[in-house]
């Protein structure tokens, strides 16, 4: 992530985290910091020359699912609180559960922050980390609390230490394993160390005090035995830090100025502080120290976002993978066509808080839609096809075959996508709407001639084929079942579009058309929300029990000929119809599919 200057000093929208590192520059808070290059202790850092970097942040997910629209939010507020200041941000996997961790999700995590925009090279130096790095550290800092009496190791059943922890009413009750002195608990910790203790039959806990009002503060554990096959390491280990434990070291390891976090870890801040001054304390660390600030969670209307829900979504068919276009994944977000500008526009427009905040997918829905129009090239389809014949075309072109070239620009305004090219005949294909055998009142579009109630003849509506000319319905046809499977219309000379008869004739409607001759057949998948609610598991709701019925309906259409060999994950606009993608799965050129991402308009507007 390259650091621009004028992005340094460019205005940006003011809120709480950029006032603390505003604050902590002006008064050089971490000016003395040395870097050693890559992560290390407090020799290792002091060896190093000053840190060039005036903060650092990182984004430190668990590789044990995808990427979500919450975890947007997080990638946009530390890679940009780095870039806007000078700094740093880096990639790390706290990876220090075997049990759930895959590489499959380190590779999709990397390709997803990618893709958002975002990158950890900084001046050559990749700042990509794993917490599973740092655990020969981890266990040397174990030890070192271990012989400072700071923590022990307690062979309480898992129910008993539950039981002893007390509650928000009742102070805890020390195990009796906390008297052991520092070698007797050291010794039993190198057996947990080489495997000498059965799984769970043992913890490493923090001795604090176990009657702190913050029952975080009531001996946390820091080391538990597992025996499980990790991504990174293998079976090296078979004892696993906590996350309370590990994350505050890595940050430490990794120079992290400003360890920014959701709200939900906002009680384990006076651990966070507690275990990194008794480590400098002890020499393994340098000050100063990282510090954790906490910012409200971004809900997203009309989604969940639980990793266990969004897993049961897929495992149950409900969606088609991880990567469905309906799921708030970021690669379902990407597989629908969402942009990553609208993405970052979306979460840098929400702000940082110290409240949890809701905000309506209408927001993001509307980001994307600012984005997309000043770019996507514009296209005609037809979706719910029906034919249309212009039974005097042969009379006006000499042929029943002729074909009248006609052209458009590629973009109303950005004259520099160029022009597209395609065909008027006398077999067209029209929208099934855009015809009415008896309209209602309003209704400007094709209707067939009709009696009054006095007997006269009223003739059929006339519209103008966009880019074309002018049509007037003569009459229709329908099958045994009553359906309409034709519609017939005379064109009107002179009045094809760019002409100077073209505004001879007034229409009150126009409608978007393709020939029969040169139409792409396409599969269109008519991707919405996938809850009918904007809250979908509000208390305690199945989410299941509001499921759109809608939320995906595929249909077989039909788009101009420029989109015949449109290439993967090609946003553009159909006319009338919204924003659309090609399948970044299952288009090709000899099976062309188009994912609807947005409508033009907020379709679930009151």
């Amino acid at each position: 992530m390259a650091t621009d200057p004028k992005a340094i000093s460019a205005p940006k929208p003011g809120n709480f985290l950029r006032g603390i590192i505003e604050r902590d520059l002006e008064a050089g808070t971490y000016a003395s910091r040395h870097f050693g290059g890559t992560p290390g202790d407090a020799a290792h850092h002091q060896a190093g020359p000053l840190d060039p970097a005036r903060i650092r942040t990182r984004f430190p997910p668990e590789p044990n699912g995808y990427l979500h629209v919450g975890h947007a939010k997080s990638i946009c507020l530390n890679f940009g609180l780095a870039r806007d200041y000078g700094g740093a941000c880096h990639l790390r996997f706290d990876d220090t559960n075997p049990e759930k961790e895959e590489q499959e999700f380190v590779d999709a995590i990397i390709e997803a922050v990618h893709w958002l925009g975002f990158d950890w090279q900084v001046n050559g130096t990749s700042h990509l980390y794993y917490a599973s790095h740092y655990f020969d550290f981890m266990y040397r800092a174990a030890e070192a609390l271990v012989q400072a009496g700071l923590a022990y190791v307690d062979e309480q059943s898992a129910e008993d230490m539950r039981a002893n922890r007390g509650d928000f009413n009742t102070p805890g009750t020390d195990s009796p394993y906390r008297s052991r002195t520092p070698a007797e608990n050291l010794a039993r910790l190198r057996q947990m160390q080489a495997g000498e203790l059965a799984d769970g039959a043992a913890v490493l806990r923090a001795k604090i005090d176990m009657a702190s009002a913050n029952i975080n503060l009531r001996d946390p554990t820091l080391y538990r035995i597992k025996r499980a096959t990790h991504h990174n390491t293998a079976d090296r280990w078979c004892i696993y830090p906590m996350y309370t434990y590990a994350h505050p070291i890595e940050d430490a390891l990794e120079n992290i100025t400003h360890s920014i976090c959701t709200l939900e870890f906002e009680d384990q801040r006076p651990f966070y502080d507690w275990l990194l001054e008794r480590l400098a304390d002890l020499g393994l660390l340098a000050r100063p120290l990282p510090k954790q600030y906490e910012f409200g969670r971004l809900n997203l209307s009309y989604v969940v976002t639980s990793k266990r829900k969004l897993r049961e979504l897929v495992a149950e068919g409900i969606v088609d993978g991880w990567d469905d276009p309906r799921m708030p994944t970021i690669f379902g977000m990407r597989r629908r066509g969402y942009t990553p500008a609208s993405i970052r526009a979306m979460a840098d427009g929400s702000g940082a808080s110290k409240t949890n905040i809701w905000l309506d997918y209408s927001v993001l829905e509307g980001c994307l839609r600012s984005d997309l129009e000043g770019q996507a090239p514009r296209a005609m389809a037809v979706l719910d096809p029906l034919r249309l014949s212009i039974t005097n075309w042969a009379e006006l072109y000499g042929s029943a075959d002729h074909v009248e070239p006609c052209q458009a620009p590629a973009h109303p305004h950005v004259p520099e996508l160029g022009t597209r090219s395609f065909g008027l005949a006398g077999e067209l294909w029209i929208e099934r709407d855009d015809f009415a055998a008896v309209p209602a009142k309003g209704f400007f579009r094709l209707f067939p001639p009709r009696t009054q109630p006095d007997g006269s003849v009223v003739a059929g509506n006339k519209v103008r084929l966009k880019y074309g000319l002018v049509v007037e319905c003569t009459g229709f046809e329908k099958d045994a079942d009553g359906r309409v499977t034709r519609v017939l219309a005379r064109a009107l000379p002179d009045t094809r579009s760019g002409t100077p008869g073209a505004d001879a004739i007034k229409v009150k409607g126009t409608i978007t058309w393709l020939a029969v001759h040169d139409a792409v057949a396409a599969t269109v998948r008519l991707y919405d929300r996938l809850f009918t609610e904007a809250q979908p598991d509000a208390g305690g709701r199945d989410f299941r029990t509001v499921l759109n019925p809608r939320s995906k309906v595929v249909v077989q259409g039909w788009v101009e000929p420029s989109l015949a060999a449109a290439p993967r994950e090609l946003r553009v606009q159909f006319e009338r119809h919204g924003y659309f993608v090609t399948d970044r799965v299952d288009h090709g050129p000899q099976q062309p599919v188009f994912n609807r991402i947005t409508t033009l308009r907020d379709s679930w507007a009151a």
